[in-house]
C-alpha cells in the first residue's frame, strides 16, 4: 500500500531488498518507491540469469532497466549471491503495485 502513497512513491534514490521473492514480484513492490534516475538493488541467491530474463518485461513495465549484475560467492562458502542493479528510467504507472498479494500470486511477465 505504501507504494501507492504519494509520501513514499518515487521519493527515494535507492531501494534494496533481500532474496524473499522472485525478481518480478520484488520489482513490482520496490520500483514504485524509486525516483527516476535512482536504483532498485535486490540481493539474490543462486544463479540469477534465468530469473533476470523472466523479469525483464516486468521491470520495463515498471519503468526500470537492468543496469548490471554483480555476482559473488559468500566468503568461506560455496553460496552464490548476486546484486542486480535496476535503474529507474521512467515513472511507474499508477496501476502498480497492484493490490497486496497479487504480485506474488500472479507475477508480471
Amino acid at each position: 500500500d505504501a507504494g501507492k502513497d504519494i509520501k513514499y512513491r518515487e521519493q527515494y534514490h535507492i531501494c534494496v531488498s533481500r532474496a524473499v521473492a522472485n525478481l518480478s514480484t520484488l520489482s513490482e513492490y520496490c520500483i514504485p518507491f524509486v525516483q527516476p534516475g535512482g536504483y532498485f538493488i535486490p540481493y539474490k541467491s543462486g544463479k540469477v540469469q534465468q530469473e533476470i530474463e523472466e523479469a525483464k518485461n516486468a521491470i520495463f513495465l515498471l519503468g526500470g532497466k537492468i543496469h548490471g549484475v554483480t555476482e559473488f560467492m559468500l566468503p568461506g562458502t560455496d553460496a552464490e549471491r548476486a546484486l542486480v542493479q535496476i535503474e529507474k528510467v521512467s515513472n511507474t504507472s499508477k496501476k502498480y503495485p497492484r493490490k497486496a498479494g497479487m504480485p506474488g500470486k500472479e507475477p508480471l511477465k
